[in-house]
């Protein structure tokens, strides 16, 4: 319950900034709607019709509503409700994000197992150089030598866009929408799997010099069971760091849709805010704010299914 209390008052934080900061940053939100031979009357009738006329506190009690019933109302830029420019794009960065996610950390778990068990051998040391060069390069730098090989001089994926122009029909679109995602895809999982890959080999080699360990092996027990073990023992804290990446992630679609220029969520919210375009960045700002609380509250429920030793002091206590 304190940690339900508290994920709550931290979602109220966040609903307040949010409202203040976009009401603080320069820029007018008519602009962007606004023809240049609009009179100032007309610019007046507009900012009345979008609530912009309001006092502060009644702006700020109608956003609340809206952000808390997510009813984000009608984006500044197309006149259309948020949640369904939201709902429209949200297929296009669940299938980027989520594949790329599920594929470096798989790729990057099972590589970081494999260099602890080889310890002091050359696909350790291989793990440890790729993982620091990973680190080491901007994403959009990247992303950008991928577009540029693999798209440009080597045309084998498309240059930019989720999908062909005209799309194709039937069982075509499918192959179609993948060969769009292919590249992106494999761009954020090398970004990706490095990190995973170190993290959980230095949590593996911790592991396996604990004296547990030693005790199985001196019972006899087989490699693998040992290994199960040891990974067992480490899971705690992958499992937090797994869902705590989520929100991280999702914040880097704004790069890779831009690079690609992906009709995503990501894209969406980088147009939204050089728009000035209110209702739809706070939306989305509300929304990551709200998965990465979520995520984090997730994270404590799962630390005491997988970890025997968190439920046994929580009961203690």
């Amino acid at each position: 319950m304190k940690r339900i209390l508290g994920s709550i008052l931290v979602l109220l934080a966040i609903l307040v900034l949010n409202f203040v900061l976009f009401r603080i940053v320069p820029g007018d939100p008519t602009l962007a709607i606004l023809d240049p031979k609009f009179s100032p009357e007309a610019k007046m009738r507009l900012a009345a019709q979008w609530g912009l006329d309001r006092p502060i506190h009644e702006q700020f009690i109608v956003y609340a509503k809206n952000m808390l019933t997510f009813d984000f109302g009608v984006s500044f830029l197309s006149g259309q409700p948020v949640w369904h420019e939201i709902r429209s794009r949200l297929p296009n960065t669940v299938s980027l994000l989520g594949t790329s996610f599920v594929l470096s950390a798989v790729l990057g778990i099972w590589i970081g197992i494999k260099a602890a068990l080889a310890r002091g051998t050359l696909l350790e040391r291989a793990v440890l150089m790729g993982g620091a060069v990973s680190f080491s390069f901007p994403s959009f730098f990247v992303q950008l030598v991928l577009l540029m090989l693999f798209a440009s001089f080597i045309p084998i994926f498309p240059l930019r866009g989720s999908m062909s122009i005209p799309p194709p029909q039937g069982t075509s679109l499918i192959f179609d929408r993948l060969w769009h995602l292919a590249l992106p895809v494999i761009s954020l999982t090398l970004l990706s799997f490095g990190g995973w890959a170190l993290y959980v080999r230095n949590l593996m080699v911790k592991a396996l010099g604990e004296d547990f360990i030693l005790m199985a092996r001196a019972k006899g027990l087989s490699e693998s069971r040992v290994t199960w073990h040891a990974f067992r023992s480490v899971l705690p804290p992958i499992i937090t760091i797994l869902l705590l990446a989520l929100p991280g992630i999702v914040s880097g679609a704004v790069i890779t849709e831009t690079v690609f220029s992906l009709h995503g969520i990501g894209r969406f919210l980088i147009e939204s805010i050089s728009g000035n375009d209110y209702p739809a960045s706070e939306a989305s700002f509300f929304l990551l704010g709200f998965l990465t609380v979520s995520c984090n509250l997730i994270a404590d429920f799962l630390y005491l299914v997988v970890d025997p030793r968190a439920r046994i002091r929580r009961a203690t206590q």
